[in-house]
């Protein structure tokens, strides 16, 4: 769901993933505290790249550490479609209970933010350190320091016995109002965005994971009082791996004759394991 308060200049994003998230899920047996972690990663991935104006355009959100329990997270979403996959350490993990902290998890790491225009053919990205208790502090950070966009995003994760469900909410306080007006100094405390980040940070974590409740009913409680709410219905999500035999075909091909002899197996076969979703391919590259 997309919406605006013009009269605050804010727009907002909310974001729900149930069976769509089970599907990117169940590619890998991940232990519970990865599970979250990356149905988290998922949900802002979701929510960052709504914020694409370019439909082919693609967003990358990437997490990484030197040494790590989780040394690698990386999740991307085009044209509404969403995948994502954890690399990490299972038994470091183990030994850090079941409710590790962000710091725990990636020690001293980065987290890089990559929007790619596909009608422009421009890419921009920015990096910033992997810091706060959560990914979503990390991207409000992000925001701020590498955009000058004050941001606020709130996640929810709930396993349920049938598989689990996660929302999120984005709010971003524009630097340009509507189009014609005066350009607005970029601050936190900014009156019309402390007055939004106000209201948007009262939600509830179970209104976001409630699937009885539709996303308009929770952005109306929210914002009832402002003069005005413009709404509309974002795209819808899916699992989008994009891994194929003729994709991983040309990537083997630049390799040397003697490096892809090294990689086949017995049958003269190159074993290729996708990371985001598990599928296997032999390929045999003449």
């Amino acid at each position: 769901m997309h919406f605006t308060l013009p009269d605050r200049n804010a727009r907002g994003r909310a974001v729900r993933l149930g069976p769509v998230l089970d599907t990117i899920l169940s590619a890998h047996a991940y232990p519970a505290p990865i599970r979250h972690l990356l149905a988290e990663a998922l949900v802002i991935t979701a929510l960052l790249g709504s914020l694409l104006k370019d439909q082919e355009g693609q967003l990358t959100l990437q997490a990484q550490t030197q040494d790590g329990v989780v040394d690698l997270l990386v999740c991307d979403y085009r044209n509404g479609e969403l995948r994502g996959y954890i690399r990490h350490d299972r038994a470091r993990l183990d030994e850090l209970g079941p409710v590790p902290s962000l710091f725990s998890l990636f020690g001293e790491g980065y987290l890089a933010i990559t929007f790619d225009l596909a009608t422009s053919g421009q890419r921009y990205q920015g990096v910033v350190s992997l810091e706060g208790s959560s990914l979503a502090e990390a991207c409000e950070s992000y925001f701020f320091q590498s955009e000058q966009v004050p941001t606020l995003i709130r996640v929810a994760v709930e396993t349920t016995p049938n598989g689990c469900i996660a929302g999120g909410l984005l709010l971003q306080h524009l630097p340009e109002g509507e189009e014609g007006r005066e350009r607005l100094h970029v601050q936190l405390d900014h009156p019309e965005w402390e007055h939004v980040s106000i209201l948007g940070g009262s939600v509830k974590q179970g209104e976001l994971v409630d699937s009885a409740l539709d996303l308009e009913t929770v952005v109306w409680r929210l914002f009832h009082e402002e003069p005005e709410i413009r709404a509309e219905t974002g795209a819808s999500l899916s699992r989008g791996c994009r891994c194929t035999a003729d994709y991983y075909r040309d990537v083997l091909s630049r390799f040397g004759a003697e490096e892809r002899a090294e990689m086949e197996n017995e049958e003269g076969l190159i074993v290729v394991d996708c990371a985001f979703c598990s599928r296997k391919f032999e390929i045999d590259v003449p």
